[in-house]
């Protein structure tokens, strides 16, 4: 069994991404690791090439600025990623610039990947998601975040990123992916977690890391001025739904940034922009353990 994963980062340093922690996180699981670097003002190329492990192979892009909508850009730079894997792997396992994996989950996910290796059926693997937010001791567990999704896939030339590169589907013809809608993938989850980092930053940092996001939203930079306006001293995480206290274990590698924090952040629970719908999904998903109506892209496997 060969598997390769591919990852994308422009100015990691800068937006305080936790992508080498990210890439060493996975690096056991691989037989090669492609980095896909773009144009980055900050030392984030010479932060990848100091891992020092010859299974990373640097790919090099320069962003399009006019690319502005949809966060086409994301998945455009995935796809570049895939694309550069070995045309003999088996497996291809994606992990975002702000996700790790826990050292505790490689034998569970390798065994994944080994048992599944020939049954064409299973497409790809679904992974459980822990969305910290504000710090790294609460994380948002409701219908606001995406709870599951695809981060191992088969390699098929006909499975292409998705949307902003939250998932993967199949398309009839990869080379119009954005007119198409493509076939979601059949699935398998895996028992195992990804821990996702998005909202884990110094306030001031979050701010920026938002504000560059949202460049990749929008065609005008109205929404990103208007943010600023109203939040001048950094990004407001009292803009939430409900959060949950994490009692669990962070991956090693996150040791240093527990350490590190240099911000405060006081969760008031009854401080919260639930509308009524919400607060009426959460009292379903606390009664019965379940979410519903949700999105899902994917099928699961039985």
């Amino acid at each position: 069994m060969k598997v390769s994963a591919f990852t994308y980062v422009r100015n990691g340093l800068h937006f305080d991404y936790p992508f080498v922690e990210s890439i060493k996180s996975v690096l056991p699981l691989v037989d090669e690791f492609i980095v896909v670097t773009g144009d980055s003002f900050d030392g984030t190329r010479e932060a990848i090439e100091a891992i020092n492990d010859p299974k990373i192979r640097i790919v090099d892009t320069i962003w399009d600025e006019k690319m502005r909508t949809g966060g086409k850009i994301f998945a455009e730079q995935a796809n570049i990623g895939m694309e550069e894997t070995s045309r003999d792997a088996d497996w291809l396992f994606h992990i975002q610039a702000d996700e790790l994996i826990h050292e505790k989950d490689i034998p569970a996910i390798k065994a994944a990947m080994q048992k599944y290796l020939n049954d064409k059926r299973v497409e790809a693997f679904l992974f459980r998601f822990i969305n910290f937010y504000g710090d790294y001791y609460h994380y948002g567990p409701s219908r606001r975040y995406h709870q599951h999704e695809i981060r191992i896939v088969r390699n098929d030339p006909a499975i292409r990123s998705f949307r902003d590169s939250q998932g993967f589907r199949r398309f009839d013809d990869p080379a119009r992916q954005w007119e198409e809608k493509g076939h979601k993938l059949h699935v398998k989850k895996i028992d195992a977690d990804i821990y996702h980092y998005s909202y884990v930053k110094n306030p001031k940092k979050q701010l920026l890391k938002v504000i560059e996001f949202s460049n990749k939203w929008n065609e005008t930079d109205d929404w990103a001025k208007a943010y600023l306006e109203k939040h001048p001293d950094g990004f407001d995480y009292g803009e939430i739904d409900w959060l949950a206290e994490f009692t669990g274990t962070h991956p090693a590698l996150m040791k240093d940034r527990l350490t590190q924090q240099d911000w405060v952040f006081n969760y008031d629970a009854s401080k919260n922009n639930m509308s009524a719908k919400e607060k009426l999904m959460k009292f379903l998903q606390e009664t019965t353990g379940k979410q519903f109506f949700i999105y899902k892209n994917y099928k699961l496997l039985r």
